[in-house]
Formats: structure tokens, C-alpha cells, sequence
């Protein structure tokens, strides 16, 4: 039978494909058209009663105008812990939308390095990282992925101020003249971008597992019959599964927040994830990224792996364990990119800079705070005074007619107490201040 054979003058482009570069000389390559995400055009904010800005607003739940009092629910799906999850593949990740969809400006500070997306329209800010004035402003959408679920603010700009009170309100050691205002007028709404990923891990171990053997033995030396304790070595291996759930990882990392702090306030209730919509981002700050997905992804199985030798040691019946080895499959990979909500404040104090935080959610507070070291040193002072005091008076008494032997045995005590209180006094002191 003859072949048809379609000459290369006639032969046209099959629809849905296109040119790629070939790796053969010669040789020309062509491959399905991969159909990219359509963005959403930019969205801008402003009251169709009086044309002013709006802004999202914790209390009413939605968009609305300081100046005429025009309020518009954000319609969001709250999706909670049902939220979709995305595989680790290369068309899910073609498909996924970028950019904020709403007309933002980018916050680049000179003196950290930090960068967080603003609201349009500000002429000015400050760096709520560092508290530093130096920062440029550029117009622009972000060419990160786009967030697909967020957990809305709870808590309002003017409950942050109780909150504060009470967190600037303990511990002695702090300088009184620290006002909750000075802290306050310095708190700025962020959403902070973080991945979670959920995997199952099989996780195979293999090591020498040892047993204690009683025996009797009869001592020849001490003509007596004793028992002692011997380790009995031998091989042995099993296997545990660990389904991992939600394992948050920050989008952060990198940048000046201190993570440390930011660990304390969580966790966040995710019960309370909605879908993203641009709305809930009018009027506040958010901040892209640092750390991408792969990278993302690797810190969390450095982490599970850790969770995985844990679960395979107790699942051994004995702490005798020794030449231990694992191996940890991963699958199921899934991965979801979410902004959570956090007030932060940087302030200076003395030449410091100084970071606290309060979970938008929850309303949980961490920070460091400055200290008055004089305070510090004074009690310190106070607590070895009583020690020493009595060892100088029982001293002479002891040399004259050796009744100071009660006083002096007394001081020694007072004063051992009396260092392990100044330790743990001045470690608190130095946790407190962020330099421990």
C-alpha cells in the first residue's frame, strides 16, 4: 500500500502546538501549547457614596468608609481546614494565579532589607520591621503566586491596646517610663505569608537493639552467690507511618521578623481559613514570600524526618540502641500558600530596636522588651547582701571564741541561694531584651 506523504511546503502547524528548542541539530521539536492562568485585573478601592478610601474593617467584617459610614461584606467562602490542597506538580503550578489582584505598592526598606506590599495611595510609612524611615515606594503587582486562603484579622486595632498594657505590664525589670502608647502607635496589621504541606512518610529503621539479661554468679573472691546485669545485642528493624497535617512553614524566612517571637504567638486556628479575596487586603500591609515553595518543602521534610526518628526510637521497647540507620519515603505530597494575620511593632529604645507582636487571630502577645538594668543589678545586690553580711559578721566571731561557725554555715547557704536567684534573674532579664 503507498503512504501519503504530506509535503513540507503544505504542512501547516497542528492547532495547540508550538516551537520548542531542540537539543539536535537539525531537528526541529514541537509540543502542546501550556495554557497559563489568566490574571484577574487589578481592582482599586473607594466608596461609591463619597469617593473616598475604604479599608477593610475587623469589626464589620468587611470593606468600609471611615467618613460616610458605607459598608460592603467581603463574599468569601470560609473553606476552614477543607481547604484545597495542591500536588507538587508542574501544572499546578502553571495554572496558580500571581500578583495580589488589587492595585498595591511595594515598601522596600534601605536599612533591612525588607519588602511588604502596602495599600495604593500611601505617600509614606515606615519599616514595620525595623522602624527605620528609609524606604522607597514603587508601583507594581508582585510576581509571587497569589495566595489562595487567608484567615481574616479577629482582633480589632483598638483592643491591641489593652493587649499591649498587659504584655508592657510584666516583669519589674522593665523601665517605667516605657509607655503602652509609644509601643502601640507603632503596631501595624501584616498578613504574613506561610506554606502548609500535608504528606503520609513511611519511615524503615534498622539498628542494634539491646536487652538486659539478669544472671546469677557465684563470687569466689567474697564466697557469695551475686546477680549482675548484662546488655544482650541483636539486629532488628520495623517500620512506622506518620501522617503529617498542616506543618506550617513561614514564607518569612530571610527577612528581618524574628521568628523566635513570631513562633510564641502561634498556633492560628484554621477552622477560620476563607477563601483569598483582594478585599481583605484594602487597608493593610502584606508581605510576599521570601522563601519559595521548593525551598519551603525541604524545610519541612528536614523537620518531619526528625518527627519520623523520633516515632521509630519509641517505637523500639528499649532506650538500649545503638548503629541506628532510617529511611523516609514521602508521598501524598500536598502544599497550600496562605497568608495569617499578625499586628507587629518595631520601636526604639535607647539606640535598640525592640520587636513585638500580637496574633490578629487569637490575640496572643510576644516580644522583647528594653531593661532597666539598674533595676537588675540592685536586686542582684539585694540578694547576695544577706549572705555576705553573715559571713563578714561571723567571721571575727569565729576567730575570737569560735561561736561564728553558725552564722558563717547560715551565710554560705544564703549566698549560694542568693547566686542561683541572680542567675536566673539576669537570664530572664537577657531573654526579655532578645539577647539571650
Amino acid at each position: 500500500m503507498a503512504q501519503h506523504i504530506t509535503p513540507l511546503s503544505t504542512w501547516k502547524l497542528p492547532e495547540g502546538f508550538q516551537r520548542v528548542d531542540s537539543q539536535v541539530p537539525g531537528v526541529e521539536v514541537f509540543a502542546p501549547v501550556v495554557e497559563t492562568a489568566m490574571e484577574d485585573q487589578p481592582t482599586s478601592f473607594t466608596c461609591p457614596h463619597c469617593g473616598a478610601n475604604v479599608a477593610y474593617d475587623v469589626s464589620a467584617g468587611g470593606i468600609a468608609c471611615e467618613y460616610c459610614g458605607y459598608i460592603a461584606p467581603v463574599r468569601a467562602e470560609q473553606v476552614g481546614r477543607s481547604a484545597d490542597e495542591f500536588e507538587f506538580t508542574l501544572e499546578t503550578l502553571s495554572h496558580a494565579a500571581h500578583g495580589w489582584g488589587t492595585e498595591r505598592q511595594m515598601l522596600s526598606c534601605e536599612s533591612c532589607g525588607a519588602r511588604i506590599s502596602i495599600p495604593a495611595g500611601v505617600l509614606s510609612s515606615s519599616c514595620p520591621f525595623c522602624a527605620s524611615n528609609q524606604v522607597n515606594l514603587t508601583a507594581g503587582m508582585d510576581e509571587n503566586l497569589r495566595p489562595r486562603f487567608l484567615i481574616p484579622f479577629k482582633i480589632t486595632r483598638e483592643r491591641t491596646r489593652g493587649l499591649t498594657e498587659n504584655w508592657l505590664g510584666k516583669g519589674w525589670f522593665h523601665p517605667n517610663q516605657l509607655a503602652a502608647s509609644t509601643v502601640t502607635k507603632k503596631l501595624t496589621g501584616v498578613y504574613l505569608p506561610y506554606w502548609t504541606f500535608d504528606t503520609r512518610v513511611h519511615a524503615q529503621w534498622r539498628a542494634q537493639v539491646g536487652y538486659e539479661h539478669t544472671e546469677r554468679h557465684y563470687n569466689a573472691r567474697e564466697k557469695r552467690w551475686e546477680t549482675r546485669t548484662k546488655i544482650v545485642w541483636r539486629w532488628e528493624s520495623g517500620r512506622v507511618e506518620l501522617g503529617i497535617d498542616d506543618f506550617l512553614v513561614s514564607g518569612s524566612m530571610g527577612t528581618p521578623i524574628n521568628q523566635s517571637i513570631l513562633s510564641k504567638i502561634r498556633p492560628f486556628d484554621f477552622s477560620d481559613l476563607v477563601a483569598y479575596e483582594p478585599d481583605y487586603l484594602v487597608g493593610w500591609q502584606a508581605q510576599a514570600y521570601e522563601t519559595p515553595l521548593t525551598d519551603a518543602w525541604e524545610i519541612c521534610k528536614k523537620a518531619v524526618r526528625e518527627q519520623a526518628k523520633e516515632a521509630c526510637y519509641q517505637d523500639i521497647p528499649t532506650h538500649h540502641v545503638r548503629n541506628f540507620s532510617m529511611s523516609a519515603d514521602f508521598e501524598e505530597e500536598t502544599w497550600r500558600y496562605i497568608l495569617l494575620p499578625i499586628y507587629l511593632a518595631a520601636y526604639k529604645y535607647e539606640n535598640d530596636i525592640f520587636q513585638m507582636m500580637i496574633n490578629g487571630q487569637t490575640g496572643a502577645v510576644a516580644g522583647h522588651k528594653p531593661v532597666a538594668w539598674c533595676k537588675v543589678w540592685l536586686a542582684i545586690a539585694g540578694m547576695l547582701s544577706p549572705g555576705l553580711l553573715l559571713g563578714m559578721i561571723g567571721l571575727p566571731l569565729m576567730l575570737l571564741d569560735g561561736a561564728g561557725i553558725v552564722p558563717i554555715m547560715i551565710g554560705i547557704f544564703l549566698f549560694i541561694l542568693g547566686v542561683v536567684l541572680s542567675v536566673i534573674v539576669y537570664n530572664k532579664a537577657r531573654q526579655s531584651e532578645g539577647k539571650s
